[in-house]
């Protein structure tokens, strides 16, 4: 094996702040659900239906920023750094002009959003989710570009800049929301529109970073404003099948709150509690997933697959371990979340039995289903990840969720089980796939 690409202390300094930011967003998602439960419980769900459009729609963009991402390590790897700072200028061009388009299809299908995926909802939390829709999709082009600086920043290794602007992005929300909702007493619009400043305080911010002449990947002073298709054809051929299995994977989520909203407001607040705890259990496994990306990327660039499965084997262990602790202190912590968040009797105990349920086997099972992936991905093995990934979702998660919720009786619950058997199936097709090693086959240079 060559001289290893990357240290323990480079592993610390690019994985630990990726953490910290996924915390921030984590806590900030934590606040402003609890603090919308003062306006009640109608407020929560009606939140928490247009944040799963939200949560779909960032995970487009971070999908197509990994796209990007994995270009330039590659072109790092292979040492090619003008073509390295090419790509960084057309993937936060390419962003900036779909998300626009993104926004106004939004907007254009507000009315299909709200009654058609949203399902029969009660007309308080239509009222809710009406206005936080209408502020929040303003901020998507400043989500996206804040998503394609944070991943240009990343691959470079130098994840503490992204980190940095996400604390004041996240702190700008959080007082916000304090005093808005807490201070004015305003509704949901009091938790929008402080998203929408802080998502445009962190685009600008990071876009004038990136600015900066001194780093690996920037931006030109001369950058022209205009495609490189041929660049922008490389970086979709690995973000589009990322951007497809993540879209659908949100879009199966859409689909199943159409069952949960059957279950009443009490399911439909349970699951949203839980979803927003268990994006905090989850955390450092993604935070790790994204450095994978980074350090495998780079690796295969240089066209060592040694090390590739080195840093993944290393990269997956210390996921296993961070996802234990996290997952241990969810459970501890179930009795001051169902506190926090001032759930009826009904919900808290639905609450308790889904994130018991979801945090063991989020230690045993996770890292596995979403975590290992990245480093096929790292290495242009996204077409087996999306298909693998959406056969999966389709059939686990949606139709077994149906069968398990309705046909079962098994309410919410069942919904939370059919996704424990998504990852399984999902773990295993990665685990054969990686240790046969027709992934290492995948990669082109330009």
């Amino acid at each position: 094996m060559k001289p290893l690409l990357f240290t323990n202390k480079d592993l610390k300094n690019l994985i630990t702040p990726m953490i910290i930011e996924q915390l921030l967003a984590v806590l900030v998602g934590l606040a402003d659900t609890i603090m919308v439960a003062v306006v009640g419980e109608s407020a929560v769900a009606s939140v928490s239906l247009v944040d799963n459009i939200n949560i779909l729609l960032i995970g487009l963009f971070m999908a197509l920023a990994t796209g990007g991402a994995v270009v330039a390590g590659q072109l790092l790897g292979h040492g090619d750094k003008r073509k390295a700072v090419r790509a960084s200028e057309q993937l936060l061009l390419f962003m900036t002009a779909f998300s626009l388009l993104i926004m106004l299809a939004v907007y254009l299908g507000k009315w299909f959003i709200l009654h058609i995926v949203f399902g029969q909802i009660e007309p308080d939390v239509m009222a809710y989710a009406d206005t936080y829709l209408m502020i929040v999709t303003a901020s998507i082009p400043f989500i996206a570009v804040y998503n394609a600086g944070a991943a240009i920043f990343r691959v470079q290794g130098n994840s503490a800049v992204s980190m940095k602007v996400s604390i004041l992005m996240n702190g700008i929300n959080v007082a916000g929301n304090a005093i808005f909702v807490l201070g004015f007493h305003s509704g949901v619009e009091g938790v929008a529109i402080p998203t929408l400043v802080s998502r445009i305080v962190a685009a600008v911010m990071i876009t004038g970073l990136l600015f900066n002449q001194n780093l690996t990947l920037h931006l030109s002073k001369t950058m022209r404003l205009r495609f490189d298709w041929g660049m922008i054809r490389r970086i979709l051929r690995i973000g589009i099948p990322n951007g497809v299995e993540n879209s659908m994977f949100q879009l199966g989520k859409l689909v199943l709150l159409s069952l949960i909203s059957t279950f009443g407001t009490a399911a439909i607040t349970a699951n949203a509690v839980s979803n927003t705890v268990a994006a905090f259990a989850i955390l450092p496994g993604q935070a790790i997933g994204m450095g994978l990306v980074t350090v495998a990327s780079r690796c295969v660039g240089a066209g060592d697959y040694e090390q590739v499965q080195y840093y993944t084997k290393k990269l997956m262990k210390y996921a296993i371990c961070a996802m234990a602790v996290t997952n241990l202190l969810v459970i501890a912590a179930i009795p001051l979340v169902t506190a926090a968040y001032q759930l009826s009797p009904e919900t808290a105990g639905i609450t308790r039995q889904i994130l018991l349920f979801h945090s063991l086997c989020a230690i045993l099972i996770w890292t596995f289903s979403f975590t290992l992936p990245n480093a096929l991905r790292a290495a242009n093995d996204v077409t087996f990840a999306m298909i693998v990934s959406l056969l999966s979702m389709w059939f686990c998660r949606i139709v077994m969720g149906v069968v398990f919720g309705s046909y079962l009786g098994l309410g919410v619950l069942g919904v939370w089980i059919a996704m424990i058997l998504d990852w399984c199936v999902r773990s295993v097709f990665f685990l054969i796939r990686y240790h046969r090693g027709k992934w290492e086959q995948k990669v082109k240079l330009m």
